[in-house]
């Protein structure tokens, strides 16, 4: 038991230390590219944070912990909003970019609503036993989606000429792409032995595989985002802080779980229904505080209601055990 204990640890570290050096290299790379701090956000930073939960799913449907795929996900993306934007908009008030809320927080909606369509028969059968999965035709409809995405962010980054404007042809390449290929190697790793401990361990404790994706593993897996998203509140870097996030949580959804469902189909109970109820009203959440108070703003107070609102999904969790 204690070297799973010291292997689940080690997976973290690995997956912190990847991330970061992941995001450093793939945001200068950014910066040579004269693209604005909006789209990297939403595309570098957060495919380089959302990296973690796309190790941990990719080994968890090789090894057959699929509980685990569906819960890191859903998981995750609840933390994002309620429990790191909540500690970031604590921190400072965060500006939100008008094209972030207007049309990325709306495709964040429709990644959890995507889920809940395509969970199928468990939706209207009220037994707890309820089973179906997210199969390779629903993988390539969340792809199909994603791809929708990126065309749309590919057309709002080549309209940008401000950004073009400010390139930065200094920044040493080849640096840059080693830094990507260690923090790469860093989340492999790193994945394997999350899942590796977060199964021998609900094995040892009677936790089901989903209350241990749903909270563990998904908070730890978050830990990138909600690093980057604290330090660029810090530095007024709210257009990275927020727009992080919601990229993040639509690269989960729409990416990772369109390429884990094409690897293994993903069990998926009805009583799962409520942890991606929860995941939708988070960004439905984030939308309607963009109009109340000050317009476009995430306010210290809105940041603690999303912080309360996690706590008090947490010890649902807990009790439902």
């Amino acid at each position: 038991m204690l070297t799973t204990i010291l292997l689940f640890i080690l997976g973290f570290v690995f997956i912190i230390k990847g991330a970061d050096v992941l995001v450093d290299g793939a945001s200068a790379i950014a910066k040579r590219l004269g693209i604005s701090e909006v789209i990297v956000g939403l595309t570098i930073v957060a495919f380089g944070t959302s990296a973690p939960e796309l190790a941990v799913n990719l080994f968890s449907a090789t090894s057959g912990a699929t509980d685990i795929a569906i819960g890191n996900v859903i998981g995750s993306n609840i933390a994002n909003i309620f429990l790191i934007l909540g500690i970031a908009a604590m921190i400072i008030p965060l500006k939100v970019d008008k094209n972030i809320f207007k049309k990325d927080i709306p495709f964040s909606i429709l990644a959890g609503v995507s889920v809940l369509l395509l969970a199928g028969s468990s939706i209207f059968d009220k037994s707890q036993s309820a089973v179906d999965s997210l199969t390779v035709s629903d993988g390539l409809v969340l792809l199909s989606f994603f791809c929708v995405f990126l065309y749309y962010l590919w057309n709002q980054a080549s309209t940008d000429e401000e950004s073009k404007s400010n390139k930065d042809m200094s920044v040493p390449l080849a640096k840059n792409i080693y830094m990507i290929t260690f923090g790469l190697v860093g989340l492999v790793a790193g994945g394997k032995f999350v899942v590796d401990g977060a199964v021998a361990g609900a094995a040892y404790f009677g936790v089901s595989e989903a209350i241990i994706g749903l909270t563990i593993v998904a908070i730890g897996t978050s830990l990138p985002e909600l690093l980057t998203s604290v330090v660029a509140a810090r530095k007024g870097k709210d257009d990275i802080a927020v727009a992080n996030i919601v990229g993040s949580n639509i690269f989960n959804v729409f990416f990772i779980l369109g390429v884990t469902a094409l690897i293994a189909d993903i069990p998926f109970k009805a009583s799962s229904i409520i942890d991606v109820i929860m995941s939708i009203l988070a960004s439905v959440l984030l939308f309607v505080f963009m109009f109340i108070g000050r317009k476009g703003y995430l306010e210290k107070w809105q940041g603690f209601t999303f912080i309360l609102i996690y706590l008090a999904y947490v010890a649902y969790l807990i009790m439902s055990i």
